[in-house]
């Protein structure tokens, strides 16, 4: 039965990039013999979790939703299933959200998935953390900033957990053909490196604007967990934005690390593009205004350097679909 996607009842501040580098786990858990390190997003990001357009999109969609709650154990992840119209067992993609948890924007990225061929699912990696057993939604609801912290508290043994049960349960529909692949965006994209490292029977991962697992404390020079990566089984993709130096200074190392133990390494940078390109060049996503009749010298240079940026992220984003669909289609 189609469901109507979950409406989330409240926006977030912006949780900075100087406070959400570091995480309780980076700094004192390990997971195998490497820290888990987690990066949320920057400034170039809207802090919204509800996007009213992406919801309109995923309204006038086609193609059929619905909930499922995946059993982990004694925990279920609630996941959103978007399934391809097509004669054919299709690949599976799962979908690794933003800091900001199960957004609208999420949901209807895994719709284009599915538009573009692929069963994708995308979990509620905060599923049974909430109030009353909730996820997002009700985290979202307990005040500012509730959401980012929520996440960057998940246990990593828990995250990989969440994510191998969501893998196997969508490689296992009589619609899957069994193969599966991951993507995520920012903190999904750290995840989905980290992700790609426990299970190595993954076909792709694709990695927008995240880091690779780091084997030193935050705030230190960043360096690859070596050992870690070398568990990696499929090749990665990289999407990067040219103005995120954030992460962008994390790509030689990576690049240097993965060559050095034998894994497949691809990043793309796109010229003149933010962190969090993906959905800041959404189309459905209103560009900035201009500025009013009369405005001053200033307003106009800030609505005209607005649109510059929207430009250049519409642009990479859409370079970036292109990309990712070429690769999905050679799984």
């Amino acid at each position: 039965m189609r469901q109507r996607s979950i409406s989330l009842t409240a926006t977030l501040f912006f949780i900075t990039a100087l406070t959400a580098l570091a995480i309780p786990h980076a700094v004192s858990a390990q997971m195998d013999t490497h820290h888990y390190a987690m990066t949320s997003t920057d400034a170039s990001d809207s802090p919204e979790i509800v996007q009213d357009w992406a919801k309109s999109r995923l309204a006038q969609s086609p193609r059929h939703h619905e909930w499922v709650k995946v059993k982990n154990g004694n925990r279920e992840v609630n996941s959103f299933v978007v399934y391809p119209e097509t004669k054919k067992k299709a690949t599976a993609v799962v979908v690794i959200h933003e800091i900001f948890g199960m957004s609208d924007w999420v949901q209807q990225l895994t719709d284009e998935l599915a538009e573009a061929g692929y069963i994708a699912i995308a979990p509620d990696l905060l599923s049974g953390m909430g109030p009353n057993g909730g996820g997002t939604a009700e985290i979202a609801a307990t005040g500012n900033n509730a959401v980012g912290q929520a996440i960057r508290a998940l246990p990593p043994d828990q995250l990989a957990s969440d994510l191998n049960a969501v893998a196997d349960y969508v490689a296992a529909l009589p619609a899957a053909n069994g193969k599966v692949a991951v993507g995520g965006f920012c903190w999904g994209g750290t995840t989905t490196f980290f992700f790609a490292t426990r299970r190595p029977t993954l076909k792709a991962a694709f990695v927008f604007y995240g880091s690779a697992p780091q084997s030193n404390a935050q705030g230190q020079p960043f360096a690859v967990d070596k050992t870690a990566v070398a568990k990696i089984g499929a090749p990665v993709y990289g999407f990067y934005g040219e103005n995120d130096m954030r992460i962008d200074a994390t790509i030689p190392a990576t690049t240097d690390a993965m060559k050095e133990v034998g894994k497949k390494y691809d990043p793309v940078t796109y010229a003149g593009a933010g962190h969090g390109f993906m959905r800041a060049g959404e189309p459905n996503n209103p560009p900035p205004a201009a500025a009013a009749a009369g405005a001053d010298e200033a307003a106009v240079k800030k609505a005209a350097d607005a649109l510059t940026a929207y430009n250049a992220n519409r642009k990479a984003r859409d370079d970036a679909w292109v990309r990712w669909k070429a690769i999905l289609a050679k799984l």
